[in-house]
């Protein structure tokens, strides 16, 4: 047998030597309890990172953490503003003040027309004529993208983007009451033929009109910035009005501060989006929350251990001062303890992934019900690896520092 192996089985030895001796005021209770803990803390605090991963798609429309969100605001209409006839538009210093709050981005001006407009509506020989209007704001605020998305004044063809709403008022509302098939867009938009007819300043023109897409953002009916304004120096008055709406891009939903701004300035939000807003705002408070509660549990259950550790050492006092007496190092001898910790803190770790991915199988089927299909897990992994290294370094520093005291009393 070579002198590596007599080392070995020395090595092995000894340390089985030492762990007969110390494991007797071992208490399997205080282990259970101490893991028990770290379990429960860990399991709480990845099973809320990696939530939270998997529901922001419920409010992101983009690849950001805190995404961009766009308010379209007016001012308030009153019983009073309407009868005295007050002007409910915004002026240049509105729009300046907006622009100069922490949480605007940007803010975008509606455009509209200044003449009176008639679209006519036909699919399959059958159509309809309504009064209508048009509004225009810059392309940075759409959230579609075409190539034809312009105007050329000398071949003149509207392209229009109308809300994702009607389309759904027309399949839901009145398609079913009239007898009439439900459409999708792609048949919408290639069965529906548009025409435009302008008139203003003493003249008339029609024009065709190609419907381009659907806007979720927008419910209003959109035509390019260049087309309004060529359309309203043809046909309108050629007064230049401010806008009656503005669009706001936002980068903190859920502040409270756009909130009671608006309400300090009369100004109201269309649709629900201070709603949605509010609801992400929650998200991150209850996932902040969670968060809180679970490192808290994990701290606790590092101190029990640490408590448990330093009963046992206390225990063991004189078993150990005999070892160090016999020539074990502080190292040999803390090295049991340590071993122990590191073993219950990886099977901690193994076992809460596994529960935070049980859990996250149960949940996920919920979500992409939602059209959701969640986040990656790295980052959970990485929260539970560094917590668990981060507890177990502790506790082998705590463990290493009690033994070297021990060692020096012992000298």
């Amino acid at each position: 047998m070579s002198k590596k192996d007599n080392k070995n089985n020395t090595n092995h030895s000894s340390r089985a030597l030492m762990w007969k001796l110390l494991r007797k005021h071992i208490s399997p209770s205080q282990l259970i309890g101490f893991s028990l803990a770290s379990l429960v803390g860990l399991t709480i605090v990845i099973l809320a990172v990696q939530f939270h991963q998997d529901v922001r798609p419920l409010f992101n429309d983009e690849d950001s953490f805190l995404r961009k969100d766009y308010l379209i605001i007016t001012r308030e209409v009153s019983t009073a503003s309407t009868v005295l006839m007050a002007n409910n538009e915004f002026s240049e210093d509105d729009i300046v003040d907006i622009e100069a709050q922490p949480w605007c981005r940007q803010v975008g001006k509606f455009s509209s027309n200044d003449y009176s407009l008639e679209a006519t509506i036909s699919v399959s020989g059958r159509g309809m004529r309504t009064m209508m209007f048009f509004e225009s704001l810059p392309d940075e605020f759409l959230d579609i993208s075409d190539r034809q998305w312009k105007f050329d004044p000398n071949n003149p063809k509207i392209p229009v983007i109308i809300s994702r709403d009607y389309l759904t008022l027309y399949n839901f509302g009145f398609a079913p009451s009239q007898g009439l098939p439900q459409a999708s867009e792609m048949a919408v938009s290639k069965a529906v033929d548009l025409q435009f007819t302008l008139r203003g300043n003493g003249q008339a023109q029609t024009f065709e009109g190609t419907l381009v897409g659907f806007s979720s953002r927008l419910n209003t009916i959109v035509v390019p910035e260049d087309f309004m304004k060529w359309s309203n120096e043809q046909f309108g008055s050629g007064i230049g009005r401010n806008p009656s709406r503005l669009i706001v891009e936002v980068n903190s939903p859920g502040d409270e501060r756009i909130g009671n701004y608006f309400a300090d300035h009369g100004y109201q939000v269309a649709g629900d989006k201070m709603q949605q807003s509010k609801a992400q705002g929650f998200l991150n408070i209850i996932v902040s929350i969670v968060i809180i509660v679970g490192v808290i549990i994990s701290i606790l259950a590092f101190f029990i251990l640490m408590l448990s550790i330093y009963l046992l050492l206390q225990k063991n006092t004189k078993k150990l001062q005999d070892l160090l007496v016999l020539g074990y190092s502080p190292d040999q001898v803390s090295r049991t303890y340590i071993n122990m910790v590191i073993y219950i803190n990886c099977a901690v770790l193994v076992v809460s992934v596994i529960l935070m991915l049980l859990m996250r199988a149960y949940y996920m089927p919920m979500l992409k019900a939602m059209d959701v299909h969640g986040g990656s897990i790295i980052l959970a992994l990485i929260v539970a690896v560094v917590i668990m290294a981060l507890i177990s370094l502790g506790n082998i520093l705590a463990i290493k520092r009690k033994v070297k005291a021990l060692w020096i009393q012992s000298s």
